[in-house]
């Protein structure tokens, strides 16, 4: 069955399938149609958001077991819900003690029946796979290795013995092991394993192998098979050898029973695959173009200027959106990606010697193409053999310019043919295509999201997962179009506004975009707070990058929470990597961002803040209502993250992952039940053969008016930019017109109204957003 709406909660073991039950009457009466759980798989212990699985063949027992989500299920049958699945089939967690499967591989080798489940290089190490799991160098740390229990053990963590090893002397012991425990820096150069991302805890699992496949889904599809789960989510395709084979194996092995969506990134026009058999994306793409649509591109450009004369970063280092990208995974590629760039190196270098005449590809000019290549793509991966709409002739241009010699930049040519599946498919042609294809969304994520987004901050709302900084923008024809798209091609995607993975949640986003349609008063008010913190011990801000985020972010929250904004302002730091970073902390600068978050955005001048952000709030108000109701009417399935079907002010994990909670309702709650109440009763209006149909509206503040028309039975219009707006003396003549009939208005006590031109003062009344409903009989 496909969801009409999903709602979107994380388990963890403060928040157990139990506590899920509990909550299921009121999520019912919300009006949503499932519930959208986080991982349930055997994960790390006490693990907050279970992305760290050990075992995907049974249900976490600290959620209360299979047990426990079949009484989950069997509840939310009782209210009429079913149940969506977060699938995880990219990774595993590389922590043997807890991860059988990882712990026979380590101690059995490359002749395990579990080796073949993992993304290993079993050749390259002299055959040995490192764990960079030592807080220092082996030689300081190997007096912290001891043997007992038929297992070596560093501090708390265990690590198996290969047969016959046991009773060795500890350095020959060690020498014999299929593993090589090393230090943790290590990571960056020497692995030999596919990780997510840059995280060496999180080992890529081959499930491209008919028998891992089989063996690493047999729970889910036994869960699916007994009607206990009837949605999936697929987290990081990207991550996936072929993720259309995948995603046609998973269709396949579920008999098409399951509603599924992946997390599949967008960039720009990208278009989702049209073969793979999903219902769509889960919805960042619905995200960038509804934020889009709630900021001004005249004031977007006017604080870009004003954000480069107050903080004055360098160009490639924050000042300028695409140098600031390309700058960034340069970094990225050659630091922490250097051991990914260097299989594909390895694997270039292994085609070459199978082929006489590529063999005078000398190792570092393969090396220096795949990085140049890396860096150039504009989007998360090439797909196939239609790759060439990403890996262009210009981006191989671009790249052989760091070739000072002619015929040595032919290993461009070479790399890029090779990437693009156009040498034949050798076992080493196909691994470097595949690897090539995960290597590069691992670097899009780490460089774009975790490092230029952080650097690049002149309006942060538009920082986020699937948007466009350089091109925060979305006009009201460009929306229309998308949503026109999604009801033709996808119309059961999913479409999201906050996520355990979003920067800000959307109702910060919301406030902060209202930043755009004022920077005039955003320049004085950051020069008035900035004197005024100045004023306060501590108060100066370590680099005016990071005093301009959290202004900001202060204006958007309001909260005087000073840890929360503190740990905000401090991950932001080390992500952007210009001061401090995860590998190597600047002590001394961390703690002067503590110093100036206790001082200013959480200090005195908080209340000037806060007198700013009141003077703003009526625009928030119709941003965040506005976006609210897009979301729950236009094309594709809404999915709800937990809390937000009311004012939710939420930043950068783990901030936003705290267990559910009930709280107050308010006005944004009463127009999403208004909204999800809708859904219910005239579903056809918004299912799969549903339609959108954008209204007319003429007049002076027309492009202030976003209006359409679902299946000729309901229609949503909201106010866009509505700070402009009332700068320009309002709505004016502006008219919408309604289609011919009656309408009932649902956010205004059931008013009347007749179908034609309408006056957009009238339709709006007192309130920015309007949704109606044909009138029955």
């Amino acid at each position: 069955m496909t969801p009409r709406a999903t709602y979107r909660l994380q388990l963890q073991p403060a928040f157990p399938f139990a506590s899920a039950a509990a909550a299921v009457p009121y999520l019912a009466s919300l009006g949503i149609s499932h519930l959208h759980l986080s991982p349930v798989w055997e994960a790390v212990p006490g693990s907050t958001h279970g992305y760290d699985i050990t075992d995907p063949t049974r249900v976490r027992e600290e959620l209360g077991g299979e047990d426990g989500l079949r009484a989950l299920a069997s509840t939310a049958r009782q209210h009429g819900l079913g149940l969506v699945l977060d699938l995880v089939p990219n990774h595993m967690a590389a922590v043997p003690q807890y991860n059988r499967a990882f712990w026979e591989a380590l101690r059995e080798g490359p002749s395990s029946p579990y080796a073949r489940w993992f993304d290993i290089d079993w050749e390259a190490g002299g055959g040995r796979v490192l764990l960079p799991v030592l807080a220092g160098p082996i030689g300081a740390e190997i007096n912290a290795l001891k043997v007992k229990d038929a297992a070596l053990h560093y501090g708390e963590q265990r690590f198996p013995l290969r047969a016959g090893t046991e009773g060795l002397p500890l350095p020959e012991l060690l020498d014999a092991q299929w593993y090589r425990l090393g230090w943790w820096r290590l990571a960056r150069t020497e692995l030999t394993y596919r990780r997510f991302f840059t995280v060496s805890e999180l080992i890529g699992v081959r499930v491209e192998d008919p028998g891992v496949f089989d063996a690493t889904h047999s729970k889910v599809l036994e869960l699916v098979q007994d009607g206990v789960v009837t949605g999936l989510r697929i987290d990081h395709p990207d991550g996936l050898a072929d993720p259309e084979a995948y995603l046609r194996r998973l269709d396949t092995a579920t008999g098409g029973a399951c509603w599924t969506v992946v997390e599949k990134i967008l960039t720009g026009d990208e278009r989702l695959p049209p073969s793979w058999p999903v219902a769509g994306t889960t919805g960042y793409d619905s995200l960038r173009r509804i934020d889009g649509l709630f900021t001004d591109p005249v004031g977007a450009q006017a604080l870009a200027a004003q954000f480069r004369g107050f903080a004055d970063p360098a160009g490639d280092r924050g000042g300028y959106w695409e140098p600031t990208v390309r700058r960034a995974a340069h970094r990225v590629v050659s630091e922490e990606l250097a051991s990914e760039t260097a299989a594909l190196t390895r694997l270039a270098e292994r085609v070459c010697a199978e082929d006489i005449t590529l063999r005078d590809h000398a190792p570092w000019a393969l090396r220096t193409a795949v990085r140049e290549l890396l860096v150039r793509m504009p989007v998360y991966r090439p797909y196939g053999k239609g790759g060439e709409d990403v890996l262009t002739l210009r981006a191989a241009a671009g790249a052989k310019a760091a070739f000072a010699v002619p015929q040595e930049s032919r290993a461009v040519d070479f790399v890029r043919s090779l990437a693009l599946g156009r040498l034949g498919d050798s076992p080493n042609r196909i691994a470097f295509r595949e690897r090539f294809a995960q290597t590069s969304s691992a670097l899009r994520a780490k460089s774009v999201e975790d490092t230029a987004f952080y650097r690049y901050t002149p309006l942060i709302s538009a920082n986020e997962v699937g948007g466009d900084p350089g091109q925060p923008t979305i006009s009201a024809l460009e929306f229309h179009g998308h949503c026109a798209r999604l009801a033709r091609d996808w119309p059961t995607s999913g479409t999201v506004l906050t996520t355990h993975d979003t920067k800000r949640s959307a109702d910060v986003r919301a406030r902060i975009a209202v930043l755009s349609q004022c920077p005039e008063r955003w320049e004085e008010f950051l020069r008035q707070i900035t004197l005024e913190a100045a004023d306060q011990e501590g108060g100066r801000a370590p680099d005016r990058q990071l005093a301009w985020a959290a202004w900001q972010t202060a204006v958007a929250v309001g909260f005087p929470a000073a840890q929360r904004l503190r740990s905000a302002l401090v991950k932001g730091a080390r992500e952007a990597a210009l001061h401090t970073n995860w590998t190597e902390p600047n002590e001394a600068y961390e703690k002067a961002v503590g110093d100036f978050v206790d001082a200013g955005p959480a200090g005195p001048p908080l209340h000037s803040a806060a007198l700013f952000a009141r003077a703003l709030a009526p625009h928030a108000r119709a941003n965040a209502l506005g976006s609210t109701l897009l979301q729950l009417t236009m094309p594709g399935v809404p999915d709800l993250y937990q809390g937000t079907e009311r004012t939710y002010l939420a930043l950068v994990d783990p901030d936003n992952r705290s267990p559910f909670e009930e709280g107050t309702p308010d006005e944004k709650t009463a127009l999403t039940r208004a909204a999800l109440r809708l859904r219910s009763e005239r579903p056809e209006a918004f299912g799969a053969s549903g339609t959108y149909t954008p209204l007319e509206v003429t007049g002076r503040a027309a492009e202030h008016c976003v209006a359409y028309c679902r299946t000729g039975q309901v229609v949503a219009a909201v106010t866009r930019l509505s700070l402009r707006l009332e700068r320009a003396g309002g709505w004016g003549d502006t008219e919408v017109t309604l289609p011919e009939g009656l309408w009932v208005d649902l956010l205004s006590a059931g008013r009347r109204l007749t179908g034609g031109p309408m006056r957009a003062a009238d339709l709006f009344g007192p309130g920015p957003v309007a949704l109606l409903v044909r009138a029955e009989g």
